[in-house]
């Protein structure tokens, strides 16, 4: 592979990376703006087929998707080329900030003017990416039903982890109680290479064990150990993207030390307090790019203690092993995939699976919707400058069709004058 071909994509990359607001929707919604509008790397049906793919798996979601974007464009090294530029600027931001943390507190961050038009503005692109892909994916009775239904069960369970697989899944069952449409065609199964996922299963096993025999023995680099199985396994095991990432690190770092077992034992853990999380956190918030970014940050916390050498360390083997197991998980089963889907129990399932993807992009609006003030019987003007954002971001995508790097500049230069 050439990469100058390709200078051009991962340009493109890179300005998606840096205007990245909103969390795993608001990602999906930039990308449907500037890989499938503007540029046309690849189709509307394409980044649905893709989300749904990745909701099924743990891990960084809108990492993986960027990868079969680049997966798509060049193979698996551009592939590779292409999660690097989409995770190192928020990741080396996330990394830096724990060394200047001393500088700001968690109130300072949640209260930053210039970031308040960022969530109105995020809500409008999903808004977009949803009424865009719903036209090709509601369609029937069946869709319908399945998308009001999504809707409603993904509002009122948005935290839980599992709700996301689970509403794909069921979602596709129920379109395959209908034979009629597609009827099904024997397709010869092509071999399937092994490689990746044995290697995800050997990582996991050979981590955990050099972890626990580190912390039985006392080793000198014992922490870089326990560090690396932590992580790995939390990007092995985390559905749901970096928010519920996060109270799972807290859980780890902040609340585990502190239990009164884990004090009995007097055992040396990683741990860092509560308020350096918080501050943590909140920068997150503030920041494009992926969620998962904050692994960095907390990696290099909690091995501040042994000094700058050893930070630096933390934040490279935090941020390496939480995205290394999507890595191997999407590069495995998205060739599988692709063979499977040929089989008219998978195509018939798609259906299903692509409207629900539609109902949980229109529910994470509705929910994101509960954070920011649009009570316009207030007569507040905060409420009525939020519900104005929403409208001209979905208009200047709709119809003036600007690029986004644009409208996030724009939001950004008005928060600082207004």
């Amino acid at each position: 592979m050439k990469i100058k071909r390709h200078f051009k994509f991962l340009k493109a990359v890179f300005l998606y990376t840096i205007t990245s607001f909103g969390g795993a929707q608001g990602h999906l919604a930039m990308m449907l703006k500037t890989f499938v509008d503007e540029r046309k790397d690849i189709t509307e049906k394409e980044l649905i087929e893709y989300n749904a793919f990745c909701q099924m798996l743990p891990g960084a979601s809108s990492s993986q998707i960027v990868m079969l974007i680049g997966y798509k464009r060049g193979g698996v090294l551009l592939s590779v080329l292409t999660l690097l530029t989409w995770v190192l600027p928020a990741c080396i931001f996330m990394g830096l900030f724990s060394f200047f943390i001393k500088y700001f507190d968690a109130g300072s961050l949640h209260t930053r003017e210039i970031f308040k038009y960022v969530k109105p503005m995020a809500i409008g692109f999903i808004l977009y990416s949803a009424i865009n892909l719903s036209k090709i994916s509601i369609h029937n009775t069946i869709t319908r039903v399945i998308l009001i239904v999504t809707i409603l069960l993904t509002y009122l369970f948005f935290h839980s982890p599992w709700i996301f697989p689970a509403v794909i899944l069921c979602g596709g069952i129920v379109t395959n109680f209908s034979k009629k449409r597609i009827i099904q065609t024997e397709t010869p199964p092509k071999k399937i290479k092994w490689g990746n996922i044995l290697i995800f299963f050997a990582v996991f096993i050979i981590a955990g064990f050099l972890s626990e025999t580190a912390r039985k023995n006392n080793w000198k680099h014992r922490a870089e150990f326990n560090l690396f199985e932590n992580f790995y396994r939390f990007g092995s095991l985390t559905f749901g993207g970096g928010d519920v990432l996060a109270p799972i690190m807290y859980e780890q770092y902040v609340v585990r030390p502190q239990t009164p077992r884990m004090i009995a034992k007097k055992d040396s853990v990683l741990n860092m307090q509560k308020d350096e999380f918080l501050t943590g956190y909140g920068m997150l918030k503030a920041i494009p790019g992926p969620t998962f970014s904050l692994s960095t940050y907390i990696g290099g916390m909690v091995m501040k203690k042994n000094g700058n050498a050893a930070q630096i360390m933390g934040c490279l083997i935090a941020g390496f092993s939480v995205f290394l197991p999507s890595t191997l998980l999407v590069l495995f089963f998205f060739p599988v995939w692709n063979n499977l889907k040929k089989y008219a129990v998978i195509y018939r399932s798609l259906e299903g699976i692509n409207a629900v993807v539609v109902g949980i992009i229109f529910a994470s609006s509705l929910y994101l919707l509960k954070d920011i003030s649009i009570d316009i019987t207030s007569g507040k003007i905060e409420h009525i400058i939020n519900i104005i954002t929403i409208l001209s971001t979905f208009c200047l995508l709709k119809y003036a069709k600007l690029k986004s790097p644009y409208i996030v500049l724009i939001c950004l230069i008005l928060g600082i004058i207004f």
